[in-house]
């Protein structure tokens, strides 16, 4: 599969971009795709939520009153269930959500995620490039030129963009509905959550070295 390389100015080179088959042209298999963005999802929450039954609800202590004589129902605690300020009755507690897949599972759901790109026209490869000021006008200037800025997108590059002094990252932060990721930590959740998925020529290598 052939697709046109871009410059950031917008316009289109001569030589076209060869995409690998192995990558981007393979049989997808959905289920390993649900599966993996379902792990991702399920990882991120913290299960930190809880209630507090009779035994962990502070006060109660004191019979309120006598047993019987009262002509009212009998009660061994203002920390019952049934009162105002009691217990919970079979409420949520913390636990954890972790799930795991193979590392087959992964890569399978990688290649089957870009192959829906690559079918439906959703990737746009643009050549090498770097900023000589952390700007978001020059980001979202570059965007614009390839007429992607009013959509979702998602910029694949091949080197570390964790570190502070990256411009790219620093430039690109600010711009809403986008995001910036290596091709060691792109999963695919992020490839399937853009509209458009941005991919500097360098980084074609490392997606087929890495898949």
């Amino acid at each position: 599969m052939e697709l046109q390389l871009h410059k950031i100015d917008g316009t289109q080179t001569e030589t076209p971009v060869e995409l690998p088959e192995r990558v981007f042209n393979i049989e997808p298999n959905d289920h390993v795709i649900y599966q993996a963005v379902r792990t991702q999802l399920s990882n991120r929450r913290q299960g930190t939520f809880g209630t507090k039954t009779r035994s962990e609800v502070s006060g109660g202590g004191k019979k309120p009153w006598r047993q019987k004589g009262r002509g009212t129902a009998r009660a061994g605690s203002t920390r019952s269930s049934v009162w105002v300020g009691g217990a919970r009755i079979f409420g949520p507690k913390a636990h954890k959500f972790n799930l795991k897949i193979t590392k087959k599972m992964k890569t399978l759901a990688r290649r089957s995620a870009f192959t829906y790109k690559a079918r439906k026209n959703e990737i746009v490869i643009v050549e090498d490039f770097n900023l000589e000021n952390p700007k978001t006008k020059e980001m979202y200037a570059i965007l614009k030129n390839l007429k992607i800025a009013k959509q979702k997108v998602l910029l694949l590059v091949p080197e570390v963009v964790a570190n502070r002094d990256n411009k790219i990252l620093r430039a690109g932060r600010n711009i809403p509905n986008f995001q910036i990721r290596t091709v060691m930590d792109v999963s695919t959740y992020d490839i399937m959550n853009c509209n458009v998925l941005l991919i500097q020529k360098s980084s074609i290598e490392k997606i087929e070295a890495v898949l």
